[in-house]
């Protein structure tokens, strides 16, 4: 992977390091309050995709002020319309910024987060903050924290989840970094998740850390946010896989039977309610099968997005058994040469949350290999 910042550009580039920004921090005027009671911030949103956009929106509905950037006009135009400042370029952006300046990077893993990211670490000064929302792998959050450090720059890794129900749902978020940093951007946070709604508490929380039950956790330190998230990735692929199994099952079932012949959308219908699997893949599965029963518009061809490849390694490295995720890992890698019913159902699940659509098989032929891919796309 590519280094931040490495080799002489580093000290080129890089400024001293410097613990001034982290003393002012606190110095800077507060400003209203949103409508959970936080103070109201500005933030800096980079990358406007299915995701960014809807962020900048969410946190302007929630009361803090956004600059937003994004290379594609087009994106930025859209945001514009609704109110929200826009800038030209990222030197731009930083320069609408009043310090202590926070920064959203929005954007797939790999060299894109990598480019902005070294860009952002040449505008911004002592005190500022990074923050990267992505589906980054963990390991590089370790270094990127520690390069930006030697410059006074904050660095906080966000697993974000939430897809393109976000706007409306509020974004589940794990949170990697230090415990300042992670407390100065609390309002944000807060304001980004989707807050207790109507899920039933649970018992024995009452003397807890509150954030959690709000809808986002401060995992740890640098890269244990992506790390956690990474992990969710893993058991999403692991449950799709179990509920397209399932409906496969029952799509093929008129093999053993001659007079069974299953409405899918019915019984989809009907575990949603009172049944021990109901959950929110379950409501998508119910909408994908509602549109198109058949589901004629998909292939089948299942793409991942990276995190199952490095949760699998992860395990691998640590000796722990983890057979129902790389079970579900092969199972998209099967997919892109020969499809099923199934295939096409975790191709509608992607298609419901995510926004995603299948790839070409083309681009995925050599891709099937447990390897670090740089592919992971922020939902």
């Amino acid at each position: 992977m590519a280094q931040l910042g490495a080799g002489p550009q580093l000290d080129t580039f890089m400024r001293p390091n410097s613990g001034v920004g982290f003393a002012f921090r606190w110095l800077a005027p507060r400003s209203k309050l949103t409508e959970r009671g936080t103070h109201a911030m500005q933030i800096g949103i980079v990358g406007l995709g299915r995701m960014g956009g809807n962020i900048a929106r969410r946190l302007m509905a929630g009361g803090h002020s956004c600059i937003a950037y994004d290379r594609d006009p087009q994106q930025a135009h859209k945001l514009a319309d609704v109110g929200t400042e826009t800038a030209q370029d990222l030197p731009g952006l930083v320069a609408a910024l009043a310090p202590p300046r926070a920064v959203w990077v929005m954007l797939p893993a790999g060299d894109a987060t990598e480019t902005v990211i070294l860009s952002l670490s040449l505008l911004l000064s002592p005190g500022d903050t990074i923050i990267d929302g992505g589906n980054t792998f963990w390991e590089d959050d370790v270094r990127r924290a520690a390069l930006l450090a030697e410059s006074g720059i904050a660095y906080v890794d966000v697993g974000t989840s939430g897809g393109i129900w976000g706007l409306e749902r509020g974004y589940s978020l794990m949170i990697g970094g230090s415990q300042e940093s992670v407390t100065y951007l609390d309002p944000i946070f807060k304001s980004l998740a989707p807050g207790i709604g109507s899920t039933s508490r649970t018992m024995g929380r009452q003397n807890c850390d509150q954030r959690p039950e709000q809808g986002y956790v401060h995992a740890g330190p640098h890269g244990a946010g992506h790390f956690t998230k990474m992990v969710h990735n893993a058991i999403e692929y692991g449950m799709m896989q179990a509920f397209a199994e399932g409906f496969d099952i029952l799509r093929n079932a008129s093999g053993l039977a001659d007079k069974f012949s299953f409405n899918l959308a019915d019984i989809a219908e009907t575990w949603r309610r009172g049944s021990v699997v109901s959950s929110w893949l379950l409501d998508l599965i119910a909408d994908a099968l509602a549109k198109d029963g058949a589901l004629l518009h998909l292939e089948g061809q299942v793409d991942d997005s990276g995190e199952g490849r490095w949760a699998v390694s992860a395990a691998i490295k640590q000796g722990v058994p983890a057979n129902v995720l790389a079970a579900a890992l092969n199972a998209r890698f099967r997919s892109r040469h020969e499809h099923t019913f199934g295939d096409k159902l975790l191709s509608a699940m992607r298609e419901e949350f995510g926004g995603h659509r299948e790839a070409a098989l083309a681009s995925s032929q050599g891709a099937d290999t447990l390897g670090m891919a740089q592919t992971g796309e922020p939902r």
